[in-house]
């Protein structure tokens, strides 16, 4: 019986112990569960699909990333076929086997045999080399792909996804958002925006249905649009891991083209400025120099469109006629001076359109010229170069005189190069344009 007794007394010694030792344990790695879309997550992991970061330097670690790759054009997601190629050939996997390819292009329909579970993988029989997609086009030509190819088979096409490393995606993001011929100090400055944004979209599948985080669209960010460029690896590798952090929570670090010499905030989407996004403020982009992008092609800009023209553009995007047109107005501004809301006026009636994205696409559309700031005209797009404009009525037309290029909120990618070009570091370029932020 006292043996008996002695036992008891060490399994409950031992309890005690090892209870301790689970309570230090989680005193050391304390967490809190969040919502990955809104970033609510502790500083040391980034819940959902992101991986973890250093506890001492907030690095993120180099976790995989899974990117949906378009058709040709951009067009959607959803591909009718899918011809893939590797100079060495192919190791497929699917449905629990494995089969080399050494018959030089792959070219998969929807009803192939190897997709009837689902999907299957590929990947080069030699390690070193990239699997080309002959089947979709981009700016470079036929691209090809680091990592492995994905192919999975759906009621209305086949969707690819490129799985590989986030450094070697960075590495084909950052020359297709910015020429690779920048100051090397710009491109540090979009690889760790780059690097923050893929980030904050790993927390969730933008396509659930195939664990994807992205896809290679300017929807995210161009991925492999450009060819690889050294001194874009270079800007990867230099920074390698470092991410924009906001009050413990990677910050979501929007970039756009060119400033008319300010930028603006959250609400000019909509939105409204609050503790989590107070870093994306309106700012000067201006230093001893004056506006660094003064003398930049897309710094200020003018269109002259006829009144029947701007009649035609803004019945079509109301989707009814106006008429002929009293007044075209800019009746709310958001910081930075951007147009907040417009409204027109004419005899068959009027319309108000708020937020910068919808402004731009009313006024944007062909039938006109824009003059640029280095005297070179071009023809009318889709979107408006931006919405930090004004809008002046004459005789028989309205002339719109407008600043930048872009959306406005958060780095002006134009803006990055020339402080580039007057001394300034990525550092210094990211605590411009993200206020009281940490590098990290």
């Amino acid at each position: 019986m006292r043996r008996q007794n002695r036992y008891i007394l060490y399994i409950i010694s031992f309890m005690a112990v090892l209870s301790l030792v689970l309570a230090g344990m989680r005193l050391v790695h304390p967490e809190r569960i969040g919502n990955g879309r809104s970033g609510e997550q502790t500083e040391s992991k980034l819940k959902g699909q992101s991986g973890e970061t250093d506890q001492n330097t907030g690095m993120v670690e180099n976790q995989n990333i899974r990117v949906a790759l378009m058709i040709s054009g951009y067009g959607s997601v959803l591909h009718s076929s899918v011809s893939l190629a590797a100079d060495s050939g192919l190791r497929l996997k699917y449905d629990g086997r494995e089969e080399d390819w050494t018959g030089g292009v792959l070219t998969l329909l929807a009803d192939d045999v190897r997709l009837k579970n689902g999907h299957l993988s590929a990947e080069p029989l030699n390690p070193d080399e990239e699997i080309r997609v002959e089947s979709i086009e981009r700016g470079r030509g036929i691209p090809s792909y680091q990592g492995k190819i994905e192919v999975w088979s759906g009621e209305e096409g086949m969707t690819v996804i490129n799985e590989l490393p986030m450094e070697s995606y960075l590495c084909r993001v950052v020359p297709s958002e910015m020429p690779a011929s920048y100051e090397m100090e710009a491109l540090k400055a979009q690889a760790v925006c780059a690097r923050s944004y893929a980030v904050r979209q790993m927390q969730d599948y933008a396509y659930p249905e195939y664990q994807a985080h992205v896809n290679d669209s300017v929807e995210y960010q161009v991925y492999n649009n450009s060819y690889p460029a050294d001194t874009a690896t270079q800007a990867v590798k230099d920074t390698t891991g470092q991410v924009v952090w906001y009050q413990g929570n990677v910050a979501s670090t929007y970039y756009f083209s060119t400033s008319c010499g300010e930028t603006t905030d959250m609400t000019a989407w909509g939105g409204e400025v609050n503790e989590s996004n107070a870093y994306l403020q309106s700012i000067s982009v201006c230093g001893d120099v004056g506006d660094y992008e003064k003398d930049l092609p897309w710094y200020q800009w003018t269109a002259e469109i006829s009144s029947e023209r701007m009649a035609a553009l803004l019945s079509n995007y109301a989707g009814k006629d106006l008429g002929t047109l009293e007044s075209v107005e800019v009746t709310r501004r958001g910081d930075g001076d951007v147009a907040a809301e417009l409204t027109a006026v004419g005899t068959g009636g009027s319309i108000t359109v708020e937020t910068e994205n919808k402004i731009r696409t009313a006024l944007g559309g062909s039938g006109y010229s824009i003059v640029r700031n280095d005297g070179q005209t071009v023809d009318s797009q889709r979107l408006l170069p931006s919405a930090f404009i004004s809008i002046e009525k004459k005789a028989n037309s309205y002339v719109i005189r407008g600043g930048g290029y872009g959306h406005g909120i958060g780095m002006s990618q134009n803006g990055a190069n020339e402080m580039a070009k007057n001394g300034k570091n990525y550092m210094e370029i990211l605590k411009l344009f993200y206020q009281n932020v940490e590098i990290r």
